[in-house]
């Protein structure tokens, strides 16, 4: 029994000595793998931090996924290149196109290598249509029907910068009081406008007065006025409710204004008036003698000693020009100040019709400030007819013929031309020329100019023909009929 127990008491001694080899066993081979190992690791850390040193990198500006609006061009954000602080920008490769009339995804490749090193990146540019399309409304957003009556569509059309033309994409729908309309492109991109119906008149009436604004009479003949039509776009029976007032003496010569008045159902008001000028009939044989562009000292003080001498009253187009004492003189002595402008520059006087009367208004201010008068008469550069209107402001002219007499003023060309504006140099030329065209059947209403030596030498033998041959001298008044030419512009 006692040698059975010590059996098993080695057994047990051999098993642990036997652990204890196997353990230090394994120890010895750990030993042999970290020192194997580590100096391999070591290597390849050495290796990969030389890889890094020598590898580039490439950092790409701005995002890598960039969206661009179709239609739009692209343009590079930009990049740099660089390794072991060497820098190698210029060295990198662009590849890649972006076609901005196409909608999709395109790439933008960036590639450097150093060595035996590539790098490459990427950029993404997605060209998409974000705008939503645009609809236009015919008329106004508002719009005003009378009452009573159905709305009437006034159109639309639609756009789109990708889809183009989308008008019959439109989806309409009509409520009580408004209209609307609403698209979506192809690329889902939505729009809406609204169109708002009232339902009220507040259009005035429109009065036409049959024969123009402006109708002319004379002395001792009976005025008849021509008429009225009266449009509205909801009452059609309004002629009979126009109220007319105003009144004509053909006995006196001047300007005169009959009103014409109407108001419609819904109360709105509208007023016109007509200019009446009532003049004298020109006498047959009659000459007017008339000046531009001054005063000139030194010709026309020469031509009032002529015109006193002889008895005659003219009358003068005076500019802003020349001494205030000679203008002075030409109304004291009888004569006709009239306007005709301040600068006689005509890319200033006929830019516009603001611009005209702020020119007129200067030398009406001159004049009035002379005489003391409130001066009506005027005459236009380049008279009525002109043309060179036309290179500053196109249908000038046939606006300022009616504008000056609404606002009061008559306006005087002429039908006889001296011809010393430019044409003729000589005294005897310019005298001659007058008195061909001189004529007993008619008012001859003569243009010439008081700053050119010529025409004050040629007066004299102008007014000697004049009275040898029966003819009557006489100025311009406000009673004059006006001398009108065809308008050109």
């Amino acid at each position: 029994m006692v040698k059975k127990k010590r059996s098993s008491t080695n057994e047990i001694y051999d098993k642990e000595k036997e652990k204890i080899e196997k353990r230090q066993n394994q120890n010895k081979h750990h030993e042999k793998f970290w020192i194997i190992c580590i100096p391999t690791l070591c290597v390849i850390l050495l290796i990969l931090l030389a890889i890094l040193l020598f590898l580039p990198s490439i950092i790409l500006k701005g995002d890598k996924e960039v969206t661009l609006e179709y239609g739009k061009v692209y343009k590079e954000k930009g990049y740099t290149a660089s390794y072991f602080n060497h820098n190698l920008t210029n060295k990198v490769k662009v590849s890649g196109k972006v076609n901005n009339k196409k909608i999709g995804k395109y790439k933008i490749t960036y590639k450097v290598n150093n060595g035996f090193f590539t790098i490459k990146k990427t950029r993404t540019v997605i060209v998409a249509d974000t705008k939503s399309p645009k609809i236009s409304l015919f008329g106004d957003k508002k719009v005003y029907v009378c009452p009573g009556k159905e709305y009437k569509e006034l159109g639309f059309r639609a756009v789109d910068n990708y889809d183009d033309n989308l008008t019959n994409k439109v989806k309409v729908k009509k409520y009580l009081n408004k209209v609307i309309y609403t698209l979506r492109d192809k690329s889902h991109n939505f729009t809406k406008v609204e169109r708002k119906i009232f339902y009220e008149d507040i259009e005035k009436p429109e009065i036409k007065l049959n024969g123009g604004d402006i109708v002319y009479s004379f002395i001792g003949e009976e005025y008849k006025d021509l008429g009225y039509e009266v449009i509205d776009n909801c009452d059609t029976s309004l002629k009979d409710k126009v109220e007319v007032t105003g009144n004509v003496d053909t006995n006196t010569a001047g300007t005169y204004k009959i009103t014409y008045k109407v108001k419609d159902n819904a109360g709105n008001t509208e007023e016109k008036q007509r200019t009446v000028i009532v003049s004298e009939h020109g006498q047959d044989g009659t000459i007017y003698l008339t000046f531009d562009d001054g005063p000139k000292d030194g010709t026309t003080n020469i031509i009032l000693d002529i015109l006193r001498d002889n008895g005659i009253k003219a009358t003068f187009f005076i500019t802003n020009n020349g001494p205030d004492e000679l203008v002075k003189r030409e109304f004291d002595e009888g004569h006709t100040v009239a306007l005709h402008t301040a600068s006689h520059n005509y890319s200033t006087v006929y830019a516009s019709v603001d611009d005209y009367f702020k020119d007129l208004e200067s030398v009406k201010q001159r004049a009035d400030r002379i005489t003391g008068e409130d001066t009506k008469i005027i005459r236009f550069p380049g008279g009525s007819s002109n043309t060179i209107s036309r290179r500053y402001s196109m249908g000038l002219m046939s606006t300022l013929t009616e504008e000056v007499v609404k606002r009061g003023f008559h306006y005087f060309d002429w039908n006889l031309y001296s011809g010393d504006a430019g044409e003729l140099y000589d005294a005897d030329a310019v005298a001659n020329n007058v008195i061909r065209q001189l004529r007993k059947d008619r008012v001859n209403m003569i243009l010439m100019h008081d700053i050119k030596p010529y025409t004050r030498d040629a007066i004299d033998k102008i007014i000697k023909f004049g009275k040898e041959n029966g003819y009557v001298f006489d100025k311009i008044t406000m009673a004059t009929e006006m001398i009108k030419q065809k308008v050109n512009n």
